[in-house]
C-alpha cells in the first residue's frame, strides 16, 4: 500500500515560524506531484502549495511570499515551511500526492492530516 505521514504541526504565536514534513512509502512508481492543502472548521478544504517532479512550485496567493514547499526526492519526502503565520492559517494541513502506482496508473493519495494552530 501507499502512505503518506504528516509531521511538524503544532501550536505557534501569531508571527511564528512551523516547518511540515510528508514522508511518501509504498508500492509507487514515480510521483508526478506533491503538495499541502488544507482545511479550516467550516470551511473547505484548499490548495496551499505544490510541487511537481521536475521542481516547479504553485502557491496559494494567501500564503505567498510566506510559505515555502520544498522536496527530497530521494527520501520521498515533501517539506512545507511556514513564516510569518497569521491566526487566519490555522487548519488541518493535509500532505497531497498525484504519482504513477506500480499498475501503472496516475493516482492520488492523502495523508491523515496535522493540526496547525496560529494565535494571537
Amino acid at each position: 500500500q501507499v502512505q503518506l505521514v504528516e509531521s511538524g504541526g503544532g501550536l505557534v504565536q501569531a508571527g511564528g515560524s512551523l516547518r511540515l514534513s510528508c514522508a511518501a512509502s509504498g508500492n509507487i512508481f514515480s510521483f508526478n506531484a506533491m503538495g499541502w492543502f488544507r482545511q479550516a472548521p467550516g470551511k473547505q478544504r484548499e490548495l496551499v502549495a505544490t510541487i511537481t517532479r521536475g521542481g516547479s512550485t504553485n502557491y496559494a496567493d494567501s500564503v505567498k511570499g510566506r510559505f515555502t514547499i520544498s522536496s527530497d526526492n530521494a527520501k520521498n519526502t515533501v517539506y512545507l515551511q511556514m513564516n510569518s503565520l497569521k491566526p487566519e492559517d490555522t487548519a488541518v494541513y493535509y500532505c497531497y500526492s498525484n504519482a504513477l502506482s506500480s499498475s501503472l496508473r496516475l493516482r492520488d493519495y492523502w495523508g491523515q492530516g496535522t493540526q496547525v494552530t496560529v494565535s494571537s
